[in-house]
């Protein structure tokens, strides 16, 4: 008799990955970029590897540089009338016809988180 048995791949990761709130990122790399803090040492304490934890601090110092730059979480659609859609990225407001081509519309979209 044959028995298969799961078994780990050498060089795959040992755990499933992790999903880390905004809000504690946000946290993390605030305590991160005070005075003195040790970027290692918060990433260790927390289960991270550094470099990790350093994507996050740029992260939050381009936030704090550029606060209006649209992301992706901040597209609201409605539709006006029935005739066009509104979609809001940020600040900037796209309206269209709902007779517009997919095709077109996503590249506004594209062109627009872009800038």
């Amino acid at each position: 008799m044959i028995e298969a048995v799961a078994d780990r791949f050498e060089g795959a990761p040992r755990q499933l990955r992790r999903r880390w709130s905004d809000e504690f990122k946000a946290q993390v790399a605030a305590e991160a970029m005070e005075p003195g803090a040790s970027v290692s040492a918060i990433a260790r304490r927390i289960g991270i590897h550094p470099s990790q934890l350093f994507a996050w601090r740029r992260d939050a110092r381009a936030e704090l540089h550029c606060p209006s730059r649209p992301s992706s979480r901040e597209v609201v659609v409605t539709s006006v009338a029935g005739a066009v859609i509104e979609i809001a990225i940020g600040e900037v407001v796209v309206r269209a016809g709902v007779d517009v081509d997919e095709a077109h519309l996503q590249r506004v979209v594209r062109a627009v988180r872009s800038a």
